[in-house]
């Protein structure tokens, strides 16, 4: 069962669909040259011990980066080097575990050079060593003043990256209900979800227990130390906007330039998260429906009747797989991500409601990182992994089933799938969680930039405004875009990407609520 709403496999499949210092002035602008051996016998900041010199002071063995089974090897202008980081942060001069780093030198005048800007491109569990080439040229502008960096984050790829089952019994799981209708189907889902936990403690072992956001965003910090940055310049999509903030939490006055596009409201819990994605996502498909000239309400009650009909008599493709409920409503969601991909979703119901479920099925696939050999990809193994050690809520079946009449009429469509979703993502998971929602407060920071997509369906634009209350007074800096898809920089409007790129390279911080249409 992979969870129906994460931002890196719709960004790198649209992607691929596409082809594609001296001083400064303002918040966070680095004016000399640093040693990251000058930090090794200092205190590190968030609460943990001193860090050794052994860690701050490694020298990464940058060189060419090597291709995997999920992506070939990027272009010469590529760095890979592998970081040493604590297994266990509250053990700093414990075991150690690599973090898979890449990177781009600077391609400006070296003279302008800020520093490395760090990339997280959501997930959580996407990979960052895959994504950042093919992101590259949306971010070229950038590129001029700073090192293009990102990173697999732990249990992600290739830091540890987690596999909790093969192939076949991924594929086996498409015929677990994720909507139970009768006791069997809801034992068969809460099963599945208890096998999916056995197997990534089998597979993960101790690490299972330190793959949270908070070890990822110490990672961080220890990563701008060796790359020799006194500031921490980052670009945080999605998850990476909750990682952003948590990492403004324990670093504040660490913070350099930090833009947070699509942002995730901190101060939701697991339910409000689902509740926010589930408003989010049917704003989008209302939208996408107006588009095509449809009333949106009779619209989203065709779809929901497809949906059930799917529920009790799966169609079936060309490929001889049957597209299930579940399926049909992934291959819904990947075409909201992005206004660009409305034509496949318009071109995929159709066929639906000719009785071929082939094009729903291949948006599915895409999503759930499906290939035509029937490999599948791992970044939602990740994502589970993270996000049920973040999140210490579980609601029981019980308290999922009182919840549903009020997803339902949020969202006729995705409602009943992100309700029970609640109850069986984090279902008997081995590791407990830390926390309900995660602290972002960062009294002191310097100013951090938030973009909200009034049309976002991921991370609804009101996330934005969550998280500028919960950064303080002073620090997060709000700029709204009416538009479509999930994230904004890069997405075709010249007033976001000219304000985005004012910041991160001259210090410009733009009036908070600035809105660009």
């Amino acid at each position: 069962m992979a969870r129906l709403v994460r931002w890196t496999a719709a960004l790198a499949a649209a992607l691929l669909v596409a082809g594609c210092g001296s001083g400064s002035s303002g918040p966070g602008g680095d004016g000399e040259k640093h040693s990251s051996a000058a930090s090794s016998t200092a205190p590190s900041s968030g609460g943990t011990r001193a860090l050794p010199a052994s860690l701050t002071s490694q020298r990464l063995d940058w060189g060419r980066c090597k291709g995997t089974a999920d992506s070939p090897a990027p272009g010469s202008d590529w760095q890979c080097a592998t970081l040493e980081a604590p297994l266990d942060w509250s053990r700093p001069t414990g075991e150690t575990i690599g973090i898979a780093l890449i990177r781009a030198k600077a391609s400006g005048d070296g003279g302008k050079r800020i520093g490395s800007l760090l990339f997280n491109f959501g997930g959580p569990g996407g990979s960052g060593v895959s994504t950042m080439p093919l992101y590259a040229a949306t971010v070229s502008k950038l590129r001029e003043r700073y090192d293009l960096v990102s990173w697999d984050p732990r249990g992600v790829g290739g830091s540890e990256g987690l596999r909790c089952r093969g192939d076949k019994a991924i594929q086996a799981a498409e015929s677990v209900d994720a909507t139970p209708d009768d006791a069997a189907e809801e034992k068969a889902y809460f099963q599945d979800a208890a096998d999916f936990g056995k197997g990534c403690l089998k597979a993960a072992g101790k690490l299972l227990a330190h793959v949270s956001t908070t070890d990822t965003a110490r990672d961080m910090d220890l990563m701008r130390q060796v790359l020799g940055d006194t500031r921490m310049h980052y670009f945080g999509i999605s998850y990476g906007t909750e990682l952003g903030g948590v990492y403004a939490h324990l670093f504040p006055k660490k913070v350099g330039r930090l833009i947070l596009d699509a942002v995730v409201d901190p101060g939701a819990d697991a339910v409000g998260h689902a509740e926010n994605q589930a408003k989010g996502f049917q704003r989008a498909l209302d939208d996408y429906l107006r588009s095509t000239g449809q009333n949106p309400e009779q619209g989203s009650r065709k779809i929901a009747d497809l949906l059930k009909r799917l529920d009790t008599t799966p169609l079936p493709t060309s490929s001889g797989r049957k597209l299930t409920q579940t399926l049909a409503v992934t291959g819904i969601v990947l075409p909201l991500y992005s206004q660009s991909s409305w034509p496949e979703l318009t071109s995929a119901l159709e066929a639906a409601g000719q009785g071929d479920g082939s094009e729903l099925l291949a948006l599915a696939d895409q999503y759930d990182e499906r290939d035509s050999s029937g490999r599948y990809g791992t970044s939602s193994h990740s994502q589970r992994a993270i996000s049920c050690l973040d999140d210490r809520q579980r609601p029981t079946a019980a308290q999922t089933k009182k919840l549903l009449p009020a997803f339902e009429r949020i969202s006729p469509v995705f409602g009943d799938f992100l309700g029970w979703d609640t109850a069986g993502w984090c279902h008997d998971w081995p590791v407990a969680g830390q926390h309900d929602t995660p602290e972002v407060s960062a009294p002191g920071a310097a100013p951090i930039l938030l973009v909200g997509n009034t049309g976002d369906p991921a991370t609804p634009y009101e996330g934005a405004r969550s998280m500028a209350d919960e950064l303080g007074k002073g620090v997060g800096v709000e700029l709204t875009w009416h538009g479509e898809g999930h994230g904004a920089y890069g997405n075709g409007s010249d007033c976001v990407d000219s304000t985005v790129n004012a910041y991160l390279l001259d210090g410009t911080v733009p009036k908070d609520g600035k809105v660009c249409s």
